[in-house]
């Protein structure tokens, strides 16, 4: 019998139809019933830093921001140390993520943003130059092998994700906010 002659079955049984629509939920939201592994996939916030396009891992991003109206610029800092934003009663420093890789300072325009890295012990805003909003893949969509790219990020990439022509790497803000260079600050 179909699940829908099933439900019509249980019209006159209320508190049965609701376990049959509980059950049907869950079979739903397990991936039961059919081929699981090949519905998996990869959620990313696109960014863009200068002219090339990156993807960072959806769950090592807290959120998305708009350039903050204060930063205070933090005196003995490297340059790419923006400054620190007060971000909803939080102290944010603020990081140009391209000057940090040697790319040059980013100008801040209306389609500059703050990506939040969710990282428990580092907090940390990385200003980009644009972000594209979120991407989807498949999981046989990804080469482990990430192209070449413009912008010297290399030892921060994970991978990458191909459809068609398209080439997103994946650029890991863990990786970034756990290397001894990102953590020393302090201009010498």
């Amino acid at each position: 019998m179909s699940a829908t002659a099933t439900l019509k079955s249980l019209r006159e049984k209320p508190f049965d139809l609701l376990r049959e629509l509980e059950r049907l939920a869950r079979v739903a939201l397990t991936g039961q019933g059919r081929d699981a592994a090949a519905e998996r996939e990869w959620v990313g916030v696109a960014f863009r830093l200068s002219s090339e396009s990156f993807l960072a891992a959806r769950e090592e991003t807290r959120e998305v921001l708009s350039y903050p109206s204060v930063v205070t610029r933090v005196p003995g800092a490297k340059p790419w140390i923006r400054g620190i934003a007060n971000v909803r009663g939080q102290l944010l420093p603020v990081v140009d993520l391209r000057a940090y890789l040697g790319g040059g300072m980013t100008t801040t325009n209306r389609s500059t943003r703050v990506l939040v890295a969710n990282h428990r012990e580092v907090p940390a805003g990385l200003l980009v130059d644009e972000v594209l909003g979120f991407r989807r893949f498949a999981d046989g969509e990804f080469s482990a092998t990430p192209p070449p790219t413009i912008v010297r990020c290399d030892r921060y990439l994970a991978g990458a994700f191909r459809r068609g022509t398209e080439s997103w790497p994946v650029f890991s803000l863990r990786s970034l906010l756990e290397s001894a260079e990102f953590l020393q600050a302090a201009a010498s």
